[in-house]
C-alpha cells in the first residue's frame, strides 16, 4: 500500500497534541461517517482513511515508529512480524484497543470506535449504525455485541443568499429549493431588515433529516450584499457622493439629497463649504438588526461642481473676483 500522510489526513501538524489530534479526528468523523453520507462511497473511503490515520498517531508507540521511519514504517512492520523484533508484541498488534490484524492477513487495520466513542462524537445522540457494527466488528476488545442507531439531529446547512442594499434595507423574501437525502423542498425564507454581508439567519428546523426519527437540523442563510452604485456602507452608516454647485458652496443653500429607500430629504449646505466635506444626515442611514426603530446616519460626501462654458459676463465677473482676491 502507497504511503499515506497521517498529519495531512487529519489535518494537524507534525507536533499537534493528543486533544488537538483527537478534536481533529472528531471532527472528520462526524463529517465523513456513513449515517452521515448514505450511499457515498468517497465518504466511506474517507471515513475509513481518517480511522486508520488516528489509530496509528492516537498510539504513542505507532506514531514514534511512524515519525522516525516515515514512508519505511510499515516495511518495518512487516520485518518484525516476520521475526526481526524478538522482544515483546509486533507493532500493530492490535494490544491498544484496535481491531488486530492476524500474521497472513493483506490490509490496514482500522480502528474500532467504541460505544463510547460515538457517544462522544455525536453528543450523546451517536449510536453505530448497522454498517458501523458489520464494517468494525463490533466493540473494542472483540466483543460482537451490535448497537441499534440511536435517533440523531440532521446535519445544520449553511445557504447563501444575494440581496441588494436596499433589500437589506427593507427586508426581502425568498424562495429555497433544498434538496437532502435525495428529497426536494422548497423554503419560504424572509431576510430581516438590517443585515450586514455574512450575517447568518437561523431557520430551525429547515436543514438535514434526522436519522431514526431524530430531529432535522438547522438551515442558516448566510447574507451577501451586492454593491451599489450610489452608497457606500459602512456598519450601519451610509455615504453617499452630493454634487454641490460652485456658487452654492460658496453663498451657502439647499440640496435635496436621495436617501436609500428611495426619499429626498433638503441638506442645509453651509456658506464656504469645502470640497470633500461630509455632511452628516442623522437617522438617515441603515436599520440596525433586530432594532429597526434605529438606524445609523447618512454622510454626504460634498462634490463642488466647477461652472462650464462660461459667458463673457461670468467669466468678467469672475475676473474681478480673482482681482478682489489679490488685494
Amino acid at each position: 500500500m502507497d504511503y499515506k500522510d497521517y498529519y495531512k489526513i487529519l489535518g494537524v501538524d507534525k507536533k499537534a497534541s493528543e486533544k488537538d489530534m483527537k478534536k481533529a479526528y472528531r471532527k472528520l468523523a462526524r463529517q465523513y461517517h456513513p449515517d452521515v453520507n448514505p450511499g457515498n462511497p468517497d465518504a466511506e473511503a474517507k471515513f475509513k482513511e481518517v480511522n486508520e490515520a488516528y489509530e496509528v498517531l492516537s498510539d504513542k508507540e505507532k506514531r514514534q515508529k511512524y515519525d522516525e521511519l516515515g514512508a519505511n514504517w510499515k516495511q518495518y512492520d512487516q520485518w518484525q512480524k516476520a521475526g526481526g523484533n524478538t522482544q515483546g508484541q509486533p507493532f500493530g498488534s492490535g494490544q491498544s484497543g484496535f481491531g488486530s490484524r492476524q500474521p497472513g492477513q493483506s490490509g490496514s487495520p482500522y480502528r474500532t470506535v467504541t460505544a463510547d466513542e460515538m457517544e462522544d462524537l455525536f453528543g450523546g445522540n451517536g449510536g453505530c449504525s448497522d454498517f458501523f457494527s458489520q464494517f468494525f466488528g463490533g466493540a473494542s476488545g472483540g466483543s460482537s455485541r451490535q448497537y441499534q442507531q440511536r435517533p440523531r439531529k440532521g446535519q445544520d446547512l449553511e445557504h447563501t443568499v444575494d440581496i441588494t442594499l436596499e433589500e437589506a434595507f427593507d427586508g426581502a423574501a425568498r424562495r429555497i429549493q433544498m434538496g437532502t437525502n435525495g428529497t426536494s423542498r422548497t423554503i419560504e425564507a424572509k431576510i430581516p431588515p438590517g443585515v450586514k454581508d455574512g450575517s447568518r439567519i437561523k431557520m430551525a428546523g429547515q436543514g438535514g433529516i434526522g436519522a431514526a426519527g431524530g430531529p432535522s437540523g438547522d438551515l442558516y442563510l448566510v447574507t451577501q450584499i451586492k454593491s451599489n452604485s450610489r452608497f457606500e456602507r459602512n456598519g450601519d452608516d451610509l455615504s453617499t457622493m452630493l454634487s454641490v454647485p460652485l456658487t452654492t458652496a460658496v453663498l451657502g443653500g439647499e440640496i435635496d439629497v436621495l436617501t436609500i429607500n428611495g426619499t429626498k430629504v433638503k441638506l442645509k449646505i453651509p456658506a464656504e463649504t469645502q470640497n470633500g466635506k461630509k455632511i452628516r444626515l442623522q437617522g438617515k442611514g441603515m436599520p440596525k438588526l433586530r432594532r429597526n426603530d434605529e438606524k445609523g446616519d447618512l454622510y454626504a460626501d460634498v462634490r463642488v461642481v466647477l461652472p462650464e462654458k462660461l459667458s463673457d459676463s461670468e467669466r468678467k465677473l469672475f475676473e474681478k473676483l480673482a482681482d478682489l482676491r489679490k488685494n
